[in-house]
């Protein structure tokens, strides 16, 4: 990736909302384990935004986390995506998802996680390719902030934001 790219995306992320308190160190297996649901939205720089809440179901067999997604946005639309993620060490994984170009490699440091991959927005046309870099902050309360900069052709074109939490708590 060129540096200017690089350069642009490091100042978006630090635009990005603060990501609060940390709490103990973050595995994917230990948080996203049985049932969990989120809310969360996607603000484009076209002005279009989007509110959604999802509810996840998680299964851990050993090696593989398989994150089933279920999405409601505000306009009533429903989607579903899987995620699958690989722990390739105590620190890493290789996640997969239907619509993700490729795989990514997910990093943990602590309470934090960090990520990148190439999307289709329009699975079906393989159309409009967007890239997102995400960022996961396991916090003191038991949540994850999830923020992430989407780029197209290494320009910052939107943000996400979505907040997970165990359910009851």
């Amino acid at each position: 990736m060129p540096k200017l790219t690089l350069a642009l995306v490091g100042l978006a992320m630090s635009l990005l909302p603060s990501t609060g308190q940390a709490a103990d160190n973050f595995t994917f297996e230990d948080y996203f384990t049985g049932r969990t649901e989120a809310v969360g939205s996607f603000s484009a720089i076209n002005g279009m935004k989007r509110k959604f809440t999802v509810d996840l179901t998680g299964k851990w067999d050993g090696k593989t986390l398989t994150l089933r997604e279920d999405f409601v946005f505000d306009d009533g639309t429903k989607d579903r995506k899987t995620w699958r993620f690989v722990k390739t060490s105590p620190t890493t994984y290789l996640g997969t998802r239907e619509d993700v170009i490729g795989e990514t490699k997910v990093t943990l440091n602590g309470t934090v996680a960090r990520f990148n991959y190439l999307v289709y927005l329009s699975p079906e046309t393989k159309g409009n390719k967007v890239h997102f870099w995400d960022k996961m902050v396991l916090r003191k309360d038991g949540t994850v902030l999830n923020t992430a900069l989407v780029t197209k052709f290494g320009f910052p074109v939107a943000k996400t934001t979505v907040e997970f939490r165990k359910p009851g708590k």
